[in-house]
């Protein structure tokens, strides 16, 4: 297995556009398991870890751009009050040791129907830059993925970035798993409130052949919630949106769990994240 350590993003993606089949590495958090149990064996690692273009962020008109680089622990330190909902999915990946390595970049390239950076992706209604020596495309986050650990990405394009807009309102994240830490999501479930917008995003992790949004149930809560009062959501409100996200996904049964137990939590989720992002928009 060759090992390839470019020093620059330009060289970065010539040796990629050269060695199509190489597998980008930056955390390793991923990758390193795979190859650890033997379950991928590539021509080659791309090492990405001395490339200083990817690790920063910028404001991009009225979205930040976050590089691909950017760690778990970045995320959260960095850009926790301007994107809560993709930090407080940071907070639940691994364990200390893992958030400093690990990153968003990395999470969306292994394209996991299980990665927790994606539901509140999803939520945000975020792009994915990237690139290759042809040049720079962004690729909405719903066209992303295409099926279990399957990009939209081209053989010779690696991610550059993700940009999400900062939250103009409340954003919640919560998923169940085995145990409390360290451990893959049973379901996840991410949303977004912007009240100036009366948008609603919505995310869902580990309980389809990709994350996905819950389109149904965002149309239906964005002309139901009552905006202008902020006054207490009706318990038949907050029980049917519950229903219409759990009907967003196609969960199957797993060593993790059953599919009927995924839609179960992701109907509790669905219910629990609207109850906190209500009252977070009016306090």
């Amino acid at each position: 297995m060759d090992f390839l350590s470019p020093a620059t993003w330009s060289e970065a993606l010539a040796v990629k556009a050269a060695y199509p089949q190489a597998l980008p590495v930056l955390g390793g958090t991923d990758v390193m398991v795979e190859l650890n149990f033997d379950r991928r064996r590539p021509p080659a690692l791309l090492d990405l870890g001395r490339v200083g273009e990817l690790t920063g962020w910028a404001e991009d008109g009225d979205r930040l751009r976050v590089g691909a680089g950017m760690t778990y622990r970045r995320v959260i330190e960095e850009l926790g009050d301007r994107l809560p909902g993709l930090a407080t999915a940071a907070r639940t990946v691994g364990s200390p040791q893992i958030r400093n390595r690990g990153t968003v970049g990395g999470n969306l390239g292994s394209a996991s129907p299980a990665g927790d950076a994606h539901p509140p992706l999803l939520a945000a209604d975020a792009e994915v830059e990237v690139a290759s020596v042809r040049g720079t495309r962004r690729i909405p986050v719903r066209q992303f993925f295409l099926g279990p650990k399957r990009s939209a990405l081209a053989p010779d394009e690696l991610i550059a970035a993700v940009l999400v807009a900062p939250a103009a309102g409340a954003e919640q994240f919560a998923k169940i798993g085995t145990r409390n830490a360290m451990v893959i999501a049973v379901c996840s479930f991410a949303l977004s409130l912007d009240p100036q917008r009366r948008r609603v995003g919505t995310g869902i992790g580990s309980a389809a052949p990709t994350p996905v949004g819950a389109g149904a149930a965002e149309e239906f809560l964005a002309g139901a919630l009552p905006w202008d009062s902020r006054r207490p959501l009706p318990d038949a409100l907050v029980r049917h949106f519950g229903v219409l996200a759990a009907d967003a996904a196609a969960p199957i049964d797993d060593v993790r769990g059953t599919a009927a137990y995924r839609r179960h939590a992701l109907d509790v989720l669905a219910r629990r994240t609207l109850r906190w992002g209500w009252r977070q928009l009016c306090t």
